[in-house]
């Protein structure tokens, strides 16, 4: 298909730069069959039937945005040689490669090769280490291989002190980050470390709503999935057949994957929190239905015509136009259908975005 099918007109005031408090006070789109209703979060529940199957990342965003300065020895051009040249740089993390390698997006991101030295802090508040990483290797697709200096939980540590919560560029460009994104871009899911965009959907929920959930008779089930900053990146290719997706590392444990297919073979429906966990457990789904467990990488990428096998209904949040994850609704409820329900939520004043509105969306019907 042609990326600019996904493509509509969203006006600046409609980007949240907050979220909505509490956070099931948002307001919810349900689309269904075409039809469309304006709801609050608070309200899922009655969307919702006992022995359905509520499916949410526990991932935990870190603050993965690290500002920094690249060193590189004059070669005797422009200075004196043995000088160190050094350019400000920013990286954001994406994917996690080993205890001491992470692959980063960084901008300015043109002249970094392979061997320069990026100094990201050059103390740890109270522990006298530095944060530093040599670039290993410059990838086709934008990446950036970083090994740092330090390695495990002591560099885990490291970052959570020297960086910044990565808000998406559509906020970090109208405000900075600050305090309040700590815990405002945190699901009350969070678990598992190693995120570095938020799970958006999950935004929404509170111990109120997932007790009035629990309470119509639905089971709760946790899979995970480290979303990577490849979410964010625009999908340049006129064709959609022609784009990369980065990927990403999720986990369906033994015991989920039975759970959920035994609320199928008992009539239930699975209902994701978000297209982060739809993703995975896609993925870890045979073309016959059945769901597995999962460990690794998944690269899926959701377009028109793709079949699903595992996920009945999904809450999500609006999507940037032409990206990949307005893509996947599109394929999942019907791009006409979800064009009427952007062109709706617009005129209506819903809020879009990471913090922004939710919309719970039915399967279309195969055709």
């Amino acid at each position: 298909m042609r990326t600019a099918d996904f493509d509509f007109d969203l006006p600046e005031d409609r980007i949240a730069l907050r979220p909505a408090e509490p956070r099931d006070s948002a307001r919810l789109l349900v689309v269904k069959d075409g039809d469309l209703a304006d709801r609050a979060i608070s309200g899922l529940p009655d969307f919702l039937r006992s022995g359905d199957a509520l499916v949410f990342n526990d991932t935990r965003v870190i603050p993965a945005r690290l500002s920094g300065v690249r060193e590189r020895p004059n070669p005797g051009i422009g200075g004196a040689e043995g000088d160190v040249l050094t350019v400000e740089v920013e990286a954001t993390l994406h994917h996690r490669d080993a205890p001491d390698v992470w692959s980063a997006f960084m901008k300015p991101g043109k002249r970094i090769k392979a061997g320069d030295r990026i100094v990201f802090s050059s103390l740890i508040p109270h522990e006298g280490k530095g944060v530093s990483a040599e670039v290993l290797a410059k990838h086709d697709d934008g990446l950036i291989t970083l090994k740092f200096d330090l390695t495990g939980p002591v560099l885990d540590d490291a970052i959570r002190q020297v960086g910044v919560m990565p808000l998406p560029p559509y906020i970090a460009a109208k405000r900075p980050e600050d305090d309040r994104d700590r815990s405002d871009y945190q699901t009350v899911f969070a678990e598992h470390d190693g995120s570095v965009a938020a799970p958006t959907a999950g935004l929404h929920f509170t111990p109120r709503l997932l007790d009035a959930i629990r309470a119509k008779g639905v089971s709760t089930h946790a899979v995970t999935l480290h979303v990577g900053a490849g979410t964010f990146l625009p999908v340049k290719a006129d064709d959609t057949a022609d784009h990369k997706m980065h990927s990403e590392w999720g986990e369906v444990s033994a015991e989920t994957a039975a759970a959920l297919n035994a609320v199928h073979a008992n009539g239930g429906r699975i209902v994701c929190v978000g297209t982060t966990s739809l993703r995975l457990l896609e993925s870890a789904t045979t073309p016959e239905g059945e769901i597995r467990p999962f460990h690794g990488d998944t690269a899926i990428f959701i377009t028109p015509g793709y079949r699903f096998r595992a996920v009945d209904v999904l809450m999500t949040n609006f999507h940037l136009p032409k990206s990949t994850l307005f893509m996947l609704v599109s394929a999942f409820a019907g791009l006409e259908t979800m064009k009427a329900a952007y062109a709706h939520a617009i005129a209506d004043g819903y809020r879009f975005y990471s913090y922004g509105d939710g919309s719970l969306l039915h399967r279309a019907p195969l055709t």
